[in-house]
């Protein structure tokens, strides 16, 4: 599914969604797959939820794709590229 984080209330830990078709849905941060600090106004791809759950897995449609899959332990997203020839 894809939507907007509309709101996100710091002290509750617990942010809003709102889906291209007008609902509303209920997320944590801790489901972020590209945490960057901000969360109001951007785009975001989910996994619908079912009833009465929040959405998991999202994704901030912003920056590079890369940035998706990097390991923010690693202190980032760098990636490696291995060439074996």
């Amino acid at each position: 599914m894809q939507g907007k984080i509309v709101k996100f209330h710091q002290d509750l830990n617990v942010g809003v969604i709102k889906t291209d078709d007008g609902r509303k849905i209920r997320f944590q941060p801790e489901e972020i797959r590209n945490p960057n600090g901000r969360y109001v106004g951007y785009d975001v791809d989910f996994v619908q939820p079912g009833p009465g759950r929040k959405a998991k897995d999202i994704i901030l449609l912003t920056g590079s794709p890369w940035e998706v899959f990097a390991d923010p332990r690693k202190g980032g997203s760098r990636i490696e590229v291995r060439r074996s020839w």
